[in-house]
């Protein structure tokens, strides 16, 4: 059976809490993810954003979100098609990193947005989070324009197009 087999979404709830908080305690997550909730009674009512439980082996060992990126004032990737979505995630447990997880479970996200119709999937990982930027780009991403500070931060805007194609999902 492939990784990419073994990997399921789920939709996040608020009964997700106290592990996105275990798993936000994580030196990993911390230095690139801020300390705020994931999300409230507000957030999960949200309809710009999508949040998602992605386990292997129906263990959870990531989250992840995509959202409109037309939804917001002022959005680093406001200059998008219409329809253009964003993400972002982290993986949780320290063992479930550099195994190749990350960059399959965001390669079937994404092209299960393309397979809706998005146009365009941007992520925008801190210009230092190397490792973060070298996984995006093995999955088909590339780098859309120079490093920038904006309201959530310095980032480095990436985009993925369908025409593109996602990177091996394995």
């Amino acid at each position: 059976m492939t990784v990419a087999a073994r990997i399921a979404f789920r939709r996040a709830t608020l009964a997700d809490l106290e592990l996105l908080r275990c798993w936000q305690s994580e030196p990993h997550v911390r230095a690139w993810w801020d300390d705020e909730d994931p999300y409230d009674d507000a957030h999960v009512a949200d309809p710009r954003l999508n949040r998602w439980i992605v386990s292997f082996d129906t263990r959870p060992f990531a989250y992840m979100q995509d959202y409109a990126v037309h939804g917001w004032g002022d959005h680093p990737f406001d200059h998008l098609p219409p329809g253009s979505k964003g993400i972002d995630q982290f993986i949780g447990p320290p063992d479930m990193i550099g195994k190749g997880h990350g960059r399959t479970f965001i390669g079937q996200r994404v092209q299960a947005m393309f397979d809706q119709g998005v146009p365009v999937v941007a992520t925008d990982p801190h210009p230092d989070n190397l490792r973060a930027i070298a996984a995006y780009e093995r999955g088909g991403f590339r780098i859309a324009g120079p490093a920038r500070e904006t309201d959530w931060g310095r980032i480095l805007p990436m985009e993925i197009r369908p025409s593109t194609g996602v990177g091996p999902s394995s």
